[in-house]
């Protein structure tokens, strides 16, 4: 298992569309393994294969974070919301491609999930809360859509310039 690094915005293949898996083989389990691997040294609580730069329907998560709370990590392939609630809840977003930006986003408070689990058994259930806004914001991430897209233009515009030039200080001192 390694490290990745992962995709700063804006960069295109984080507004690519990502191909639904066929054939879960090795490499895509190795990719998973690394993903989580990657996921959690970031820090963070979930990542998607497009911000590793894989364009394959690929999340890993792990929202277990309270301390003493043993890890719950899911990988999940070709994931779908087939059904969301109508209650909504807000949640403070942040992505590891957009690093030290956080913004409020508002999305369903509870979903069912059908997903591929990485031995290929089909699996379906129901998450809320925290689970429920990191999953919509991965499954978002397979569809080419950032948190950030939520927000308005204008702000929108700001945070991408901020990343621009994180990206270009990185690139110096790189």
């Amino acid at each position: 298992m390694s490290i990745r690094p992962i995709l700063i915005h804006p960069d295109p293949r984080l507004k690519t569309v990502a191909d639904p898996v066929s054939d879960i083989t090795d490499e895509l389990q190795r990719l998973a393994e690394d993903m989580l691997v990657t996921m959690y040294d970031a820090p963070g609580i979930g990542l998607a294969a497009p911000q590793v730069g894989v364009l394959s329907r690929l999340i890993v998560l792990d929202c277990a974070r309270d301390e003493g709370a043993r890890p719950k990590p899911y990988a999940m392939f070709n994931p779908e919301v087939v059904w969301a609630s109508a209650d909504k809840n807000i949640h403070e977003e942040g992505c590891l491609s957009i690093p030290e930006t956080f913004a409020e986003v508002t999305r369903p408070a509870e979903v069912v999930v059908r997903w591929t689990d990485p031995s290929g058994d089909q699996k379906e259930d129901r998450f809320s809360g925290l689970w429920a806004t990191c999953i919509q914001h991965e499954i978002d991430h397979l569809k080419g859509v950032l948190f950030i897209d939520y927000l308005g233009p204008l702000k929108r515009q700001l945070i991408t310039r901020r990343m621009q030039k994180l990206k270009r200080e990185r690139a110096r001192t790189a």
